[in-house]
């Protein structure tokens, strides 16, 4: 069973494997209209359960065309509808949604969720995202980074701002597609050292350094996201901002990296906080190819899971 719950899960060659397929589907959808069918039809008579315990903009509608782009069906449900580990156990979820659907994706808060969906499931699972990962995020990102750049291994990452669930998945995908990883942000929120450790025991180079300008030198690529959460208290937003105001993505820390240095922002964004405007749009940011790519990587990722 071809699930793909966490990049650190899935065997290199598999995730390479992946990459390069949706670079050729993308390559294959140039001068289309967006909503037109592939000439491949993969998905053609099967039916893709889309679960949303929590809310979703991107993954949503990149998952949902991305199904139909290759001949597939849909079947949304949220969380609510569900009542999902709260009347029906998550393991009788799983076998019951087994018996109607070729294939799952969840976006939920606990991973444990995840895992026992995958566990009793009869039918591939993708992780869309936990508290904890968020895999599909980074196979999009990788592919954006490679088709600007060329290949990623060898090169630097850093993330600037919180180590959370986007900046662990790309602890996982250091270590699956060598390259190396600094990350700069206050301590109280360091990534799992379990992640970290991880990344070092496949050799590549994994470091913390709380200076921001320094941990960006010879940086090829420079990352963040939003230093907040839907669910945060005013008070929990004030701390946060107070701790990460100095890891703001902004023009003058993007010139103590490389001249060719890519931004990326998995968005939404919350502009001039975790990052500026001027970064966000400027000639080095790709963050809404990054966001398009989404798709692309998904549905190399499905067909993944399906052997197709």
């Amino acid at each position: 069973m071809n699930h793909f719950l966490d990049i650190h899960k899935t065997d290199p060659a598999a995730l390479r494997g992946i990459i390069d397929n949706a670079a050729v589907m993308k390559s294959a959808r140039q001068g289309r209209s967006r909503g037109a069918p592939d000439d491949d039809q993969p998905l053609a008579g099967q039916m893709v359960a889309l679960i949303f315990e929590k809310p979703s903009t991107r993954t949503r509608v990149s998952f949902d065309v991305g199904v139909r782009q290759m001949g597939g069906q849909t079947m949304l449900l949220s969380g609510s509808e569900m009542q999902l580990g709260h009347g029906e156990t998550i393991a009788d979820t799983a076998r019951v949604l087994s018996r109607y659907v070729d294939l799952i994706m969840i976006r939920t808060f606990d991973e444990s969720v995840l895992i026992e969906m995958a566990e009793y499931a009869d039918v591939p699972v993708i992780n869309g995202l936990t508290d904890r990962t968020h895999p599909c995020q980074i196979m999009a990102d990788i592919l954006t980074y490679e088709e600007h750049r060329g290949p990623i291994k060898g090169k630097k990452v850093v993330w600037s701002g919180d180590g959370n669930n986007v900046c662990a998945s790309f602890l996982h995908a250091a270590g699956q597609f060598g390259f190396d990883m600094t990350f700069t942000g206050p301590a109280q929120l360091d990534p799992e050292e379990e992640f970290i450790g991880l990344a070092r025991k496949s050799g590549v180079r994994i470091n913390i350094e709380r200076d921001p300008h320094k941990a960006v030198e010879g940086a090829d690529l420079v990352v963040t996201d939003t230093w907040v959460s839907m669910h945060d208290s005013q008070s929990a937003k004030e701390r946060r901002h107070n701790m990460l105001r100095a890891y703001q993505v902004n023009e003058a820390l993007m010139a103590s990296a490389k001249p060719d240095a890519l931004f990326m922002h998995c968005l939404p964004a919350h502009r001039e906080e975790e990052a500026t405007s001027a970064v966000m749009d400027g000639a080095n940011s790709v963050v809404f190819d990054e966001a398009e790519n989404r798709l692309h990587a998904q549905k190399a990722v499905m067909r993944w899971c399906l052997g197709l």
